[in-house]
Parts: C-alpha cells; sequence; structure tokens
C-alpha cells in the first residue's frame, strides 16, 4: 500500500471521495499497530458555515490552512476528539472529518480503549474512532506520511459504492451533500 498523494487532496469534497477505502495506519508507543479502512467522511471548506475556518485562520484552526494531508484534531462537546484531514490548497481552510471506519487490525486493543465488544460499534462515529486509535490533540498538525498516524491507499472505491448523503450534526449548511460512504458497509455511523 502506498501512501496518500496530497496531490488528491486539493479539494474537501474530491478529497472526501478519494479518502474512502484507504487505510488509517496507528503505531502505539509500545509499537502495536492499529489499522482500519475509511469507510465515511464528511467535506468542509472555508465558505461553509459549518466549518472551523469559515470565520478565518485562528491558533485552534490553523492546521486546515496549512498543507494538505496533515492532521486536524479538535475536541468537541468538552470530552471528545474528532480527526480531520487538511485538504485545499495551501492558505485555504478546508478539511475532510474522518466519521467512520472498519476495524481491520488491532480489534481487540481498539475495544479495550472504547470498551466495547461489537466491532461494528468501534468507529461508527468520528469520537468513537479516535478514541479507538487513541488520536488525541498531540497529533495535530501531524504529516500524514509519517509514523505514528498515517494513511495509506487502500485501492480505489468505486464510484458506484460511494452514497452521498447530507453532513450529520450540524445545524448550517446542513442540507449540502458532503457526506460521503461506502455503500453497504455496516461500520458507518449511520444511513
Amino acid at each position: 500500500m502506498n501512501l496518500i498523494d496530497p496531490e488528491n487532496l486539493q479539494n474537501a469534497p474530491e478529497a472526501a471521495r478519494y479518502l474512502l477505502g484507504a487505510h488509517i495506519i496507528r503505531t502505539l508507543e509500545d509499537g502495536t499497530i492499529l489499522e482500519a479502512k475509511i469507510v465515511e467522511t464528511e467535506a468542509y471548506h472555508q465558505d461553509d458555515p459549518a466549518s472551523h475556518t469559515y470565520g478565518g485562520q485562528t491558533k485552534r484552526n490553523e492546521a486546515m490552512f496549512g498543507p494538505a494531508g496533515r492532521a486536524y484534531i479538535y475536541f468537541t462537546y468538552g470530552m471528545h476528539w474528532c480527526f480531520n484531514v487538511t485538504a485545499g490548497p495551501e492558505g485555504r481552510g478546508e478539511g475532510v472529518l474522518i466519521r467512520a471506519a472498519e476495524p481491520i487490525k488491532g480489534a481487540q486493543r481498539m475495544q479495550r480503549f472504547r470498551k466495547v465488544k461489537d466491532k461494528k460499534q468501534l468507529m461508527n462515529g468520528p469520537a468513537k474512532l479516535a478514541q479507538a486509535l487513541t488520536i488525541q490533540h498531540n497529533l495535530y498538525g501531524h504529516n500524514l506520511q509519517r509514523d505514528p498516524l498515517k494513511i495509506v491507499s487502500g485501492g480505489t472505491t468505486s464510484i458506484q459504492d460511494i452514497m452521498l448523503a447530507p453532513r450529520i450534526g450540524i445545524s448550517k449548511g446542513a442540507n449540502e451533500l458532503l457526506r460521503f460512504y461506502i455503500t453497504g458497509s455496516p461500520y458507518i455511523s449511520k444511513k
């Protein structure tokens, strides 16, 4: 498997499609490798009122204005981390929220982190995914072509296998079809 190509991340909606089927590789401090296949994403861009970059660049969102292919990690609801991949040209705030993934390697370890047994419940939401893979703020701005957190291509996902839908959990821009998921995957957050 090859590392994702930042050239394919130059537009958030296209990047959200491109990342479907890619694999997140998380190397823990003890050398354990966790692997998950991305099955659901959401695109956000600077002109989008639901995006963290809508009001311009701040200390909190500065990673999204940097190079494509970096980790943008934020804390939500005062208790959960969420993981995004930066997209778009440098200087324009765009990103892709990784909403859900299918466990490929290290599921037992993920189950301990999440305290759930059902593999379909491990990463079927952005906060669950971050918890299962122990993705936290210390990885903010991390280059996703390097350990301990990287994304590799998992092969292309056919356009016929990709479903478009409105994004989840937002009030502004909620009707835009900027949520992408692999049709038929039992690991998505919801249909």
